[in-house]
């Protein structure tokens, strides 16, 4: 933490420097190219100076001495206010006394705005490596988030699920895990599942409808057809060509339709899983 202070203190100097050096905005005609050099550097170094004070020195002692703990920071307006007036008062002292600068009202005005390099400059650097800490924060909430959720959805696989015929002559239980895909056979509906490394085949008479109900609060089971639905978690790839689309799951070979209308939930959650 504090070599990037240290780093943006130079820097934020560096950038007085090559800025009072090159458009010269006080009257600084009576040096010759080496003392001017060095009275900008003197510039330069108190600009470093106050920054290093304001921004390092003093929430030190604050923490050191019980003002502040060590997560408050002094506020932005008050440290930046304080950042500008001494370091403006500083530069009228250093022009005045050591560059035998004129201080008039439009001089003192250059001051200003020059002195605003440093509090703003500082201020910017800050509210970027808050927003980088919140971003770091937010991804690693998110991070936990899909953890959670990946755990949730494994206790969901692991689950055994009952499906039942429209009239109740036969029940099918199966674990979430095992079904790739379940699809419409005319007044039926076939589910494939996969057993000891071989697919199996089950009609049951019921509807597409109801079984998508049925599956509803299995968010790896996702419509992409209006004759289809498929276990995402065995998802291989997306494959197309100028007229259709279609899904390929792993180790099965059957092509499963994938219409327009259902593409971009079926994208939506194939990102969701990548994520």
């Amino acid at each position: 933490m504090l070599s990037k202070e240290k780093s943006l203190n130079l820097s934020i100097s560096f950038g007085v420097f090559l800025f009072v050096l090159f458009f010269q905005p006080f009257q600084l005609r009576h040096f010759d190219s080496n003392n001017l050099l060095v009275f900008v550097a003197g510039l330069a170094a108190i600009v470093f100076l106050i920054l290093v004070i304001i921004r390092t020195f003093i929430p030190l002692l604050l923490v050191k001495y019980g003002a502040v703990d060590e997560e408050s920071n002094i506020p932005a307006f008050l440290s930046g206010f304080i950042m500008l007036v001494v370091t403006s008062l500083s530069f009228i002292f250093y022009l005045r006394y050591v560059g035998n600068v004129s201080m008039s009202f439009y001089n003192v005005i250059k001051v200003i705005l020059i002195c605003l390099i440093p509090v703003v400059a500082s201020r910017l650097y800050d509210v970027i490596s808050e927003l980088k800490q919140q971003n770091r924060m937010l991804i690693l909430e998110k991070q936990s988030v899909y953890e959670k959720m990946g755990k949730l959805e494994e206790d969901q696989l692991n689950r055994t699920i009952e499906f039942g015929s429209e009239y109740g002559s036969e029940n099918v239980s199966l674990v979430i895990a095992d079904i790739f895909l379940v699809k419409s056979a005319d007044n039926y509906v076939e589910i494939v599942h996969k057993q000891d490394d071989v697919f199996h085949k089950k009609l049951i008479r019921n509807t597409m409808k109801n079984i998508e109900l049925q599956l509803r609060p299995y968010s790896n089971f996702v419509r992409c057809h209006r004759t289809s639905l498929v276990n995402i978690q065995h998802f291989e790839r997306l494959n197309r060509n100028h007229a259709s689309q279609w899904l390929k799951l792993k180790g099965f070979d059957e092509q499963i339709p994938v219409s327009r209308q259902y593409l971009l939930r079926l994208k939506e959650r194939l990102h969701s899983l990548k994520g």
